[in-house]
């Protein structure tokens, strides 16, 4: 796989803020839109950023335009999505994953947002970025070590994420291409052209998931040959709000067992307002429950 780099991201550079999932405040898309240009940025809204349709940030032709315009508009550096929620997945069979391919950028979200992630890496070859919002972080009071990170990482070649407080179900040393997100949303992709051409290290998060359905969700992908086959660790950020601490590490104990992998919990990738920004789909050494990713930006 030839991996697609976008180019690191410099003052004065143009960020545009899209919404392809759920509706949006904004008070807190423009304090965002402040926060950035404070910064030194360029920034665009979305045509129908603050369109509403139901659940959903507008109808699916104007989400999918804003996605679009974003990936063609040559002055655009960066896109950064609005929020979470649910929406993306009624886009994936329709977006025109050559304009992505041949119009790299920096595209940043995470939770609902890891299903474009995950499709840009496949169906286009571009690395993206799993990381902070414009509602929930940017335009509330983000938190110092989410700004760091979001900022190191999109102007930096050469980056490490540590676990804050590691937990070993296994550990061990080993490399691939990172991949994953949000746990409940991957599972939403079964069935569809979605697993890397690489070998990968699979990373996870999710909030007020009981353990059974964490269990169901990894269940339900290593019951893919190919998943299975490429898995070499699975990284483990914060589970929020489990029901069960004991259920939760037993079924990775087990699980590590069953695999033979390394399984490594603790890791600062989060719905919380302290997250890492993760290179999605960029190259990595696993190498003592350090994750060493190097050359990821153009």
């Amino acid at each position: 796989m030839n991996l697609i780099k976008p180019k690191q991201l410099q003052i004065g550079d143009k960020i545009r803020i899209i919404a392809p999932s759920g509706p949006v405040s904004k008070t807190k898309i423009e304090l965002a839109k402040e926060y950035f240009e404070k910064k030194g940025y360029k920034v665009e809204l979305g045509k129908h950023i603050f369109d509403e349709e139901n659940y959903l940030a507008g109808i699916d032709e104007y989400r999918l335009d804003d996605i679009h315009e974003a990936f063609l508009d040559n002055e655009t550096s960066a896109i950064i999505c609005a929020r979470g929620g649910y929406g993306a997945l009624r886009l994936l069979d329709k977006i025109d994953y050559d304009i992505i391919k041949s119009n790299p950028k920096i595209f940043c979200g995470y939770s609902d947002i890891t299903l474009l992630n995950a499709m840009f890496l496949k169906h286009a070859n571009l690395i993206s970025f799993s990381g902070p919002m414009a509602q929930s972080d940017f335009g509330n009071n983000i938190e110092h070590y989410t700004e760091v990170s979001f900022f190191d990482v999109l102007t930096k070649q050469n980056i490490e994420i540590k676990p804050s407080y590691p937990k070993f179900y296994k550990d061990g040393n080993t490399e691939g291409v990172l991949f994953g997100g949000n746990l409940a949303t991957m599972v939403t992709l079964c069935g569809r052209d979605f697993i890397p051409y690489s070998d990968f290290i699979f990373f996870a998060e999710d909030l007020n998931e009981p353990v059974y359905k964490i269990d169901r969700y990894f269940t339900q992908l290593l019951a893919i040959p190919e998943f299975k086959n490429k898995l070499k660790a699975i990284i483990l950020g914060d589970f929020l709000d489990i029901d069960n601490q004991k259920y939760f590490n037993d079924f990775f104990a087990n699980l590590s067992q069953e695999l033979d992998i390394p399984i490594i919990s603790g890791y600062p990738i989060s719905h919380s307002k302290v997250k890492v920004t993760v290179p999605y789909g960029a190259k990595c050494k696993l190498e003592n429950s350090i994750l060493k990713i190097t050359d990821y930006l153009a």
